[in-house]
């Protein structure tokens, strides 16, 4: 048997037992809850029974449960992504109200600073046709390119242009091409239901998070690099943007509306997407947000309503032609007839497409138990008719045409629908936003997001009142949700599992980490199992602790909350000696103690703190071998170890 004999080795297999055996107490913690159960709330905090005094920093606020700071921690890991370094003693003095109030305002707060991090990412600022024209398909790059170099030479007196330039391809054959390379690479959106979670992960997951991808590396005009800037621009803007709500709103709404980045020219769409659609509307009104989304080029490629059609239309718009043909002719003559063609297979043919409709209402706005039938999707489809994208290769802007519309009258949940044209959508629209369905659906989702996997049913039902009083006003439903006693009770304090995606950011914020590249973050989030705007089904990433909690993805959990703390990520620095204090450098239970309440507000369970000083007299802990004098605490284990805690994968 082969001896490993390099340095560290010996010293590298306890370690990595040592982290499988976390990685086991992780699964446990996860699987069985109350063996993590939390402490008995400190003295400060009130009990039930006993009517205490409030604290200041709590005015206003139905707060009887919690205490001060756990109040302040509960508040920034459910409407934030998670403290930074002396986010709570900030919220304490300005009250807790008062921040809140702030966050449900997020145009009255200064964000400038994040906006200039951003400024490195040019693409967030283009159209869909500014990036179609400057990150093409290498292939149509190599068109592009020949076709210059054609006319370079045509200038020169050398060659014809038109002998090298490629036939322009007229708008017709390019939707007609953009319609049949959609249907040939992907699947139906509504064939891709039973895949939980992401599609291809060659864009932003798996692999060495610390590898530079090789659109960013070559600086080079792939198409990719739009979607990894959208990607770094997201992590970036969740880590430091003052505007934190907003954020949570963003990424609450963009997977719940859903959109597949690697379908097809979805890529080049998604930047306006989020930019223009998601973004302004996160606090806004319902019915305005459903709008936006189902006229974004994004979303009508996605769901493939931009190829349906009345499956009439052909037939009218061919009686048409010939009715002008006929009127041309004059005198009563008609134009002689065209020879009789062969039949031939048809490239595209285009009908009537029901996935929009039958998402619209599963997904969007009633429920999957909303009351619609079968028929109620056709119906629903049928109104969409006409609502496309004019030159999805070219422009990518909405567009109705009147032409592909199904003019007959509808009926939509026994409401009659014949509004004429492009209103007849809009008709839907007003009669899903204002549903009583979609009041309790989006009511449902957002109460789940914020408070519990399985949101107290009055609170659901409240929320859903003030959604239908306000007009689905969004900030209203939040406000109904947020001031209530359910979403400030024990039972909810640190009751959600915490996404990658959450994880990845509220980790870093925690360290106060300075992240001059984010791309690395972005592949940690792939790798542990959300690679952003990679999820191919409409549902969306799921929202409940049970769909993030394996052995492989705790694992990853750890070892990135390891490597960040150790400033083992590229292009990411904390300082967590400063974070701890001195006093920790040489005493590895005196750093323990201080990580944990730094990170963890000095709440954990017994067992999480009996497990993590076992792994205390590590060599990878002290930096020393086990017979050295002298010790010298890694303080980056140290904290990634307590970052790895069950308590801080929840919030």
């Amino acid at each position: 048997m082969k001896v490993d004999t390099r340095p560290g080795a010996r010293a590298r297999r306890p370690w990595t037992k040592a982290k499988s055996f976390l990685c086991v107490f992780l699964s446990l913690a996860f699987v069985f809850p109350t063996g993590i159960a939390l402490p008995t709330p400190a003295a400060g905090a009130p009990a039930k029974d006993k009517k205490v005094k409030q604290d200041p920093a709590l005015k206003g606020l139905p707060i009887t449960e919690l205490s001060a700071d756990e109040a302040i921690l509960h508040a920034l890991n459910r409407l934030a992504y998670g403290p930074r370094p002396g986010d709570v003693e900030r919220v304490r003095q300005i009250g807790l109200s008062k921040w809140i109030e702030q966050q449900l305002n997020p145009n009255a707060i200064d964000d400038r600073a994040v906006e200039a991090r951003l400024e490195q990412f040019p693409t967030l600022r283009m159209s869909s046709a500014k990036l179609l024209a400057e990150y093409p398909q290498p292939k149509q790059q190599a068109r592009q390119a020949a076709a210059t170099i054609a006319r370079d030479m045509a200038d020169k007196g050398t060659q014809s242009a038109q002998e090298q330039t490629p036939v322009a391809e007229s708008s017709e054959s390019m939707k007609d091409d953009a319609n049949a390379a959609a249907m040939k690479q992907e699947p139906p959106a509504e064939m891709n239901a039973a895949t939980r979670g992401a599609g291809k992960r060659d864009l932003l997951g798996g692999g060495d998070p610390n590898a530079v991808p090789r659109a960013i590396a070559d600086d080079s005009k792939r198409p990719q690099r739009a979607v990894e800037e959208l990607a770094m621009s997201k992590v970036a803007r969740a880590i430091y943007s003052e505007r934190q709500l907003q954020q949570v709103m963003d990424d609450f709404w963009f997977n719940h509306f859903n959109v597949f980045a690697a379908k097809g020219e979805d890529r080049w769409f998604l930047t306006a997407y989020e930019r223009d659609v998601i973004q302004p509307h996160t606090m806004g009104k319902f019915k305005d947000l459903l709008t936006a989304t189902a006229k974004s080029p994004a979303m009508l490629f996605y769901l493939d309503n931009f190829l349906s059609v009345d499956p009439r239309a052909p037939e009218r718009m061919a009686a048409e032609r010939a009715a002008r043909q006929m009127r041309r002719g004059g005198f009563g003559r008609p134009w002689p007839p065209r020879a009789q063609q062969q039949p031939q297979a048809k490239k595209n043919v285009r009908g009537l497409n029901e996935n929009y409709g039958r998402e619209l209402m599963e997904l969007h706005t009633l429920g999957v138990d909303g009351g619609y039938t079968q028929k109620d999707v056709t119906e629903v489809a049928r109104c969409f008719t006409g609502w496309t994208i004019d030159k999805p290769r070219e422009y990518a802007d909405f567009k109705f045409d009147e032409r592909l519309h199904d003019p007959d009258p509808k009926i939509v949940l026994g409401k009659k629908i014949h509004a004429g044209g492009m209103k007849d959508g809009e008709q839907v629209i007003e009669l899903l936003s204002r549903h009583p369905s979609t009041a309790k659906f989006i009511s449902t989702k957002l109460a789940r997001r914020f408070v519990s996997d399985t949101p107290p049913p009055s609170l659901v039902e409240r929320m859903a009142q003030t959604f239908q009083s306000s007009d689905g006003d969004i900030r209203a439903v939040l406000k109904t949700m947020i001031y209530s006693p359910e979403f400030w009770s024990r039972e909810a304090y640190r009751a959600k599992i915490k996404t990658p995606f959450e994880l990845v950011v509220s980790t870093a914020r925690a360290l106060g980490a300075d992240v001059d590249t984010p791309m690395p973050l972005v592949q940690w989030t792939g790798r542990i199992g959300e690679p952003l705007y990679q999820c191919q089904p409409p549902t969306g990433y799921a929202d409940k602790s049970d769909a993030w909690v394996n052995t492989g993805a705790l694992l990853n959990r750890l070892n990135y909350s390891l490597a960040l703390a150790g400033n083992k990520v590229r292009g990411s620095r904390s300082d967590v000696g400063s974070l701890l204090g001195p006093e920790a450098d040489g005493d590895a239970k005196a750093a323990l103690n201080r990580a944990v309440q730094v990170f963890l507000g000095g709440q954990t369970a017994t067992t999480t703190v009996e497990t993590l000083e076992k792994q205390l007299d590590s060599p990878q802990v002290l930096q020393a071998k086990l017979d050295d004098p002298v010790k010298k605490v890694d303080l980056g284990v140290v904290a990634g170890l307590v970052l790895g805690a069950p308590e801080f994968q929840r919030r």
